[in-house]
């Protein structure tokens, strides 16, 4: 079972039995409570009309005086009344009066004259003095319909002290049910709700914390994938907040690590070739030599140092790039001066080489969102390896064009020899470099810089195909990609099938 279906399961199960319990107490509280309201009100009723017949009782008219014949007037009415939105069209009191001795002498349906209830509790107890009351079945054989009775004394008029008679005032639970029905579907309902709203708010609840673990997962599982390092997650104020920043504290330590053995046999790497150079021109300069030969050995040490020198340089401009792992920094980046800035900086270059910069200045309002730097590493890496690789009067184009889904795609395109086909699939591993056309030396691709954009990048042949740089306008995030080569409509790295078809640079 998944931990966000434990979590949820568990939540709601404790706030489900808690629930379930006291709407159950509740349910079972409303009969009880309800037929106590209304026996408290037949005790104050029963008093009145104890009271009222006392004159009539004492002189032997109960039946036949003014008592009788004002209550059987009453029960004669309609109320015409609505309840709670309940009808109540008819009195449902029924009146028994019983003498001294428990013997019935009146009853307001006529019903049971002359029955002795003297053992009755209603009567029983209020003959001796005591608070009587019962509740019995309404009819014979029916036990799920009940009568309340209630009962108070009759005293003489003319002798407060002097009992001579229980008056019972009677009313059947059912005029009352609808009520305890209503108040029990009414309590169920809002119960309902509170199950429901609980397991509404143990999904969020759950799904709060199944977010900061899942982005924990899948920060971890890139890392461990070896894919472009994703910003850690957000800081929060809980123990998951705390163990995302454990799991970025190790992960910058075991890269870290790592990062400093592969930094340092990449240097050495790369400083064997031209320091076997320049030993080697030493060996050659300690023996006598034409001064034609001993200059070539000097440019040759001294190219050796310039190569040497812009190893390190290249080298420290990767850690900086790599350190970061994600953008860190986001502005508006206006790309017609960005492109303006390029070309001079590539100026020198240019004309050393003989190779032509053709800029399609973009709209002055086209821009995106990024860390300027960074970006400009991406476009200056692939500029300068366009011109490198071009011949003499050669041509690199670098363009900006609106894509789909409200991108805008980065083109820089040659003519360039281009490099071998093994070579395609390494182009973008750090520190791999193919041999220059003219010098010999290596470049460094700009793949970290790319990474740490978000993107992936890729370099292809073919007609027209370009590496370009995609970014959704004005958001962060890009990365380097190329079209389908025109000749076989294949996203092939190598080179397609028509020879001879402009290629794209390393991007």
């Amino acid at each position: 079972m998944r931990l966000g279906l434990k979590l949820f399961l568990g939540f709601f199960l404790i706030v489900g039995v808690a629930a379930f319990f006291v709407m159950r107490v509740f349910v079972n509280e409303v009969k009880p409570g309800v037929r106590q309201a209304m026996e408290s009100t037949l005790v104050d009723a029963a008093n009145v009309l104890a009271q009222m017949a006392a004159s009539d009782l004492k002189a032997g008219r109960i039946d036949s005086g003014a008592f009788a014949r004002d209550l059987r007037a009453a029960q004669r009415r309609n109320p015409r009344a609505m309840v709670w939105r309940f009808p109540k069209r008819s009195v449902d009191y029924r009146v028994t009066i019983t003498d001294a001795a428990g013997v019935v002498v009146f009853d307001s349906r006529g019903q049971d004259l002359g029955r002795d209830n003297s053992r009755w509790n209603d009567v029983y107890r209020t003959l001796r003095g005591e608070y009587g009351a019962r509740s019995s079945a309404e009819g014979d054989g029916d036990p799920e319909h009940t009568v309340m009775h209630v009962a108070a004394s009759i005293y003489d008029p003319a002798d407060a002290r002097r009992l001579i008679g229980v008056l019972t005032l009677s009313q059947p639970n059912r005029s009352i049910e609808p009520f305890i029905v209503a108040s029990q579907r009414n309590i169920l309902l809002r119960g309902a709700w509170l199950i429901g709203i609980s397991a509404l708010i143990g999904l969020l609840m759950t799904w709060g914390l199944l977010r900061g673990i899942g982005r924990l997962n899948r920060y971890a599982q890139a890392v461990s994938a070896g894919e472009p390092v994703p910003p850690p997650p957000p800081p929060r104020r809980d123990e998951i907040g705390d163990l995302g920043r454990a799991l970025e504290t190790m992960r910058r330590k075991l890269e870290g690590k790592a990062y400093v053995e592969q930094y340092v046999q990449s240097l050495t790497h790369e400083m064997k070739s031209p320091l076997a150079a320049i030993r080697g021109a030493a060996e050659l300069l300690q023996e006598p030599l034409p001064d034609a030969e001993r200059q070539r050995f000097v440019r040759n040490i001294a190219e050796q140092q310039q190569r040497l020198t812009e190893t390190i340089d290249k080298l420290l401009a990767l850690a900086e790039v790599e350190q970061h792992g994600w953008l860190q920094r986001r502005e508006r980046i206006a790309l017609a001066p960005l492109f303006a800035q390029l070309a001079e900086a590539l100026a020198p270059q240019l004309r050393a080489s003989g190779v032509q910069l053709q800029v399609h200045t973009p709209d002055a309002e086209l821009a995106l969102a990024g860390d300027p730097y960074l970006l400009r590493q991406a476009l200056h890496n692939p500029l300068d390896n366009a011109i490198v690789f071009s011949p003499a009067g050669g041509t690199v184009v670098l363009r900006a064009e609106r894509a789909a889904h409200a991108r805008i795609a980065l083109l820089v395109e040659d003519a360039g020899s281009g490099g071998p086909a093994y070579a395609l699939q390494r182009v973008f591993e750090r520190f791999y470099s193919l041999p220059r056309p003219t010098t010999g030396q290596r470049r460094f691709r700009p793949g970290a810089v790319v990474r740490a954009r978000s993107g992936a990048a890729a370099r292809r042949r073919g007609q027209f195909a370009q590496p370009r740089v995609r970014r959704r306008a004005g958001a962060p995030g890009a990365w380097l990609k190329t079209a389908q080569c025109r000749h076989c409509a294949v996203p092939v790295r190598g080179r397609c099938g028509e020879a001879g078809s402009p290629q794209t640079s390393g991007a």
